[in-house]
């Protein structure tokens, strides 16, 4: 069940046909800017986690210990969020270097790359909100829409959705393995069991590098090297959580039923991932530590563009919807935040 209809009009295509023609500007003016923009966030990334290895290699010593996980939450944040998720989605692809392209990259996250690029970037981009289309929609075990069938433990979706973002990364995992297509036979055991495997094999490497070999390089330091470790995976998955849920649940943000994407003109496809988001309002540093997805309306409606073109790509978007009336759902962190956990808990109910 949708808020109310997707507009049809000819304002639909007037409305797309904008947005083409500035996605072709963005597109012609990609350059050295650009590609500098990438590589020095890169060199950022991997200085912060150098720097924040070395610090907890002797974090016996508690000012040690808390210049090390902080420096490694920030190399953490920045690797998921502005690197892996962006690149993975093809923005730097145009580079043409194999080190910064969404074939190669494989990022800090237990998500396997090839899964994410499955369940995100084809699955949720397009049918974004879409009740029964889209996955991502509650990531189906939260009720975020009237159109979903309430279920009784849905009355404790408050609970487990809060206790869900300091092991985000393992959530999704989970949910990207799709076990839920198995039993309507949209997927084999077999497929799931090499996906399995697969996944498997990540978190291996992901606890290998993270909870063994860096706390056993640590010596005398390996047990507070380990909470580092933990602490700083903790805490970038509770931001990503926050930045993930706060662009695409507050209460102001459209669902849609099936029935509307029938025939749905590319138009109408944008209309529809312009309702469907939210943006946050920051800083230039916190547009950069949420991945840009801080302008998560802009990055629905061009998800392969540059993230560092999103900000100035904005101020055209907005001009546009309000010269067509159309809803541009932004606000604070604080004021997402709280309309988000309004819309989780008023849906907990029946």
């Amino acid at each position: 069940m949708a808020d109310r209809p997707v507009d049809s009009s000819d304002t639909a295509d007037e409305f797309g046909a904008e947005l083409d023609r500035l996605r072709a500007r963005v597109v012609a003016g990609r350059g050295a800017r650009d590609a500098d923009y990438i590589r020095t966030v890169i060199a950022v990334q991997r200085g912060l986690e150098a720097g924040g290895r070395l610090a907890l290699a002797v974090s016996l010593f508690p000012p040690a210990w808390c210049a090390g996980t902080a420096l490694l939450t920030g190399a953490k944040v920045l690797e998921n969020m502005e690197l892996g998720h962006n690149i993975l989605h093809g923005q730097w692809d145009w580079m043409g270097d194999p080190a910064i392209h969404s074939t190669t990259w494989e990022w800090d996250f237990l998500t396997p790359a090839d899964a994410w690029k499955h369940t995100h970037n084809h699955l949720h981009h397009t049918y974004t909100n879409v009740v029964g289309r889209d996955r991502d929609l509650g990531y189906t075990v939260l009720r975020m829409s009237p159109g979903q069938p309430w279920r009784p433990f849905h009355l404790l979706q408050p609970l487990y959705a809060a206790l869900l973002a300091p092991v985000f990364e393992w959530g999704i995992a989970l949910y990207d393995l799709e076990v839920d297509a198995v039993p309507s036979g949209r997927k084999s055991v077999g497929r799931l069991a090499g996906e399995v495997a697969g996944l498997a094999r990540k978190v291996v490497r992901q606890f290998a590098k993270d909870y063994v070999l860096f706390p056993l390089l640590a010596g005398p330091s390996a047990l507070p090297c380990l909470l580092g470790n933990l602490t700083a995976n903790s805490l970038r998955n509770i931001w990503a959580h926050t930045i993930i849920f706060c662009g695409h649940f507050p209460g102001d943000v459209r669902t849609f039923d099936e029935a509307e994407i029938e025939g749905e003109s590319r138009g109408q496809w944008y209309l529809r991932q312009i309702q469907g988001s939210a943006n946050i309002e920051g800083s230039p540093l916190f547009h950069v530590l949420s991945g840009n997805l801080s302008h998560q309306i802009e990055h629905h409606v061009f998800p392969d563009l540059p993230s560092n073109r999103y900000a100035e790509v904005a101020v055209r978007v907005r001009e546009l919807c309000e010269e067509h009336g159309i809803p541009y759902v932004t606000g604070s962190l604080w004021r997402q935040y709280t309309s988000m956990w309004g819309r989780v808990v008023r849906h907990a109910v029946p």
